[in-house]
């Protein structure tokens, strides 16, 4: 058995990298994908969907390291189920209110889709690192150059 996830949005808020005990580098961000359509009733609709992302080692540094808030990725790896319910993460705010759920990606493969020109940060010349093989490919510097 397999699964993949592909995602393509923005990054949410700036990157926060720790270190396990054994010292491999671990960094956590969110993306925000959303799409735009209209409903039955003729209205247009905003739909938005936020995942957690965790990168880890050489991955986890890079993604430290160029990513930041408002960052094109295209993320492809694994969801990571909530071990008590199978499902997505739920949990209720400090300040209260209603519960919340939270989608959770394990990262295989990181992909910055901002170019240079957009104002997000200097990349490294190649923007894709696969975790597996540690190394990088190199990222399109505009939309066209994305197969979809």
């Amino acid at each position: 058995m397999y699964q993949s996830l592909t995602i393509v949005g923005n990054v949410g808020r700036d990157p926060e990298m720790r270190y396990t005990p054994n010292g491999q580098a671990v960094t956590s961000f969110s993306v925000a994908t959303s799409r735009r359509y209209t409903s039955n009733n003729g209205e247009q609709v905003n739909e938005t969907i936020w995942f957690r992302i965790t990168t880890w080692g050489k991955q986890a540094e890079t993604c430290n390291q160029y990513l930041k808030k408002g960052t094109k990725v295209l993320i492809e790896g694994r969801l990571t189920a909530d071990p008590a319910s199978g499902g997505p993460r739920v949990w209720t705010p400090k300040e209260g209110g209603q519960p919340r759920a939270s989608f959770e990606v394990s990262a295989n493969t990181v992909r910055f889709l901002s170019s240079r020109s957009d104002g997000e940060g200097e990349f490294p010349e190649s923007g894709r690192q696969d975790r597996d093989s540690g190394g990088f490919v190199g990222a399109p510097t505009d939309d066209d150059d994305i197969p979809f």
